[in-house]
């Protein structure tokens, strides 16, 4: 077999020959896949159907000794690099075209100690395989609501779910990291080990490192928990939501809610007339006392006429799971958020309005209640910044096919674009679009605390091996 080619980290194209690459092998336990390789097809795949990326080498790692013999190789041969998880990112940074693909899927191995309330979780592990081991003991932390996610980029850039009002963002439960550095170390991060590193991890993404282990503090959550789930027309939607900013100061952080503007499922327990037809959703999951559920729950479930009503209690891990048939791998995504500092009537109207020309009806604009935990960190504790902002709008375009690819995107930054005056600024960076904005974007959302992580990226990575579109350049 002669030489690939493999793109360097200024887009220039290199061959390495057969030697070079062998040498690499002696060093990695895992499957090297290259173009050529039967493998390949499916291996550069992500969960974004939009994404069509064409790595030059994929290495599926079977763990830290094959991280670091990866990030050697990147480094001395100035590669291109991009680090897989779970693949789930919306912009499609697990992978790249031309460059080298650390991929950690292999690495999902979660271990769980009941009595300290830890769980030590693999860089490649999902939030299923999580829930899956925490639940045994009736313990979870804070992490989101697709269970295919990816608990590294997920976390590394935030983590919004269920659990947020009540326990924080998923990186205010990480204890500890176990990270390559771009000099190919092992280092381990915490409040009392490298805490410049671990402050910027925390929210900063994954331009610092590979990180192989997460340590995430636990809590007693489950196994039992309440799922709201309350379908209404979408006329309500105005009084829906000005009773939402009425009533989620006072309700009890156990709940966590989301209002969605959607179409209702084609399914048995939707009545047949409101079928694929447009409603306004009440989500959420409570997770305190069982007793009190129903309770908790009921304002939210009669707040206005229904179209039905779904909420029920059920083991905590099928309230995680509920939604993923939602989110199928291969359909084509682009989503773009902001964070809300008021959900006044000219915003709620603005909500109403972008939800009636939604382009596709698999598309959702969703508005996640926050505050709580989360807002009790100061802003300047990790690098994730907007801590103050009561509201997170969530701009979630999907739909099926190639040829509806403009139309949904231009769309979406419409909408983005539009809802801005009612912000003080900032995105929730894992829902970044594809992040074209570029510096822009990562100034507005990091706000004071962005020269702070530049000045960690110039320590850990000066070389900037660790780059992508939401790239803190040195």
């Amino acid at each position: 077999m002669g030489p690939i080619e493999i793109a360097t980290s200024e887009e220039k194209a290199v061959k390495l020959d057969r030697r070079v690459l062998d040498e690499f092998a002696d060093h990695v336990r895992g499957e090297i896949i290259t173009v050529e390789d039967p493998a390949y097809g499916e291996a550069r795949l992500v969960w974004n159907g939009m994404i069509d990326r064409k790595p030059g080498l994929i290495v599926k790692c079977t763990g830290t000794a094959d991280v670091i013999a990866c990030v050697n190789f990147a480094r001395e041969h100035g590669l291109k690099l991009s680090v897989r998880g779970g693949g789930h990112n919306v912009g499609g940074l697990a992978v790249n075209d031309g460059g080298l693909v650390i991929d950690l899927s292999c690495m999902r191995s979660v271990r769980v100690d009941p009595e300290k309330r830890r769980a030590w979780v693999q860089g490649g592990a999902t939030l299923g395989d999580v829930d899956h081991e925490t639940q045994a003991f009736g313990l979870s932390t804070a992490l989101g609501v697709v269970t295919a996610t990816g608990v590294a980029g997920l976390t590394l850039h935030g983590g919004v779910g269920w659990l947020t009002r009540k326990h924080g963002l998923a990186l205010d439960n990480v204890v500890s990291f176990e990270v390559v550095t771009a000099g190919g170390r092992l280092v381990r991060t915490s409040d009392r080990e490298n805490t410049d590193l671990y402050w910027a991890l925390r929210g900063g993404g994954g331009n610092f490192g590979v990180v192989t282990a997460f340590e995430y503090r636990l809590h007693p959550v489950g196994p039992e928990a309440w799922q709201l789930m309350t379908l209404y027309p979408a006329a309500e939607a105005k009084n829906l939501l000005r009773f939402f900013r009425e009533e989620i100061p006072r309700t009890t952080e156990d709940l966590g809610v989301i209002g969605v503007f959607w179409n209702a499922p084609h399914d048995d327990a939707i009545p047949a007339a409101h079928r694929g037809k447009p409603v306004f959703i009440f989500l959420g999951c409570y997770t305190g006392p069982p007793e009190k559920g129903e309770k908790v729950l009921k304002p939210f479930r009669e707040a206005a006429p229904v179209v039905a009503d779904l909420s029920s209690p059920m083991p905590f891990e099928k309230v995680q799971s509920s939604m993923d048939g939602e989110y199928p791998d291969g359909r084509r995504y682009y989503w773009k958020s902001l964070f809300l500092d008021t959900l006044e009537d000219g915003a709620i109207d603005a909500m109403i309005g972008h939800s009636q020309t939604r382009p596709s009806p698999l598309t959702s604009l969703d508005i996640w209640a926050l505050g709580g935990a989360m807002g009790r960190v100061r802003s300047t504790d990790t690098a994730f910044a907007r801590r103050d902002a009561p509201y997170l709008l969530a701009v979630e375009s999907n739909w099926e096919n190639a040829y509806e690819d403009e139309a949904n995107i231009r769309w979406t930054r419409e909408v983005y674009r539009d809802m801005q005056r009612f912000s003080k600024g900032g995105v929730y960076l894992n829902f970044p679009g594809f992040g074209e904005e570029g510096e822009e974007l990562l100034r507005s959302s990091y706000k004071s605390n962005f020269e702070r992580l530049k000045r960690t990226k110039a320590a850990y990575d000066p070389h900037n091996l660790f780059q992508g579109n939401l790239n803190i350049a040195p």
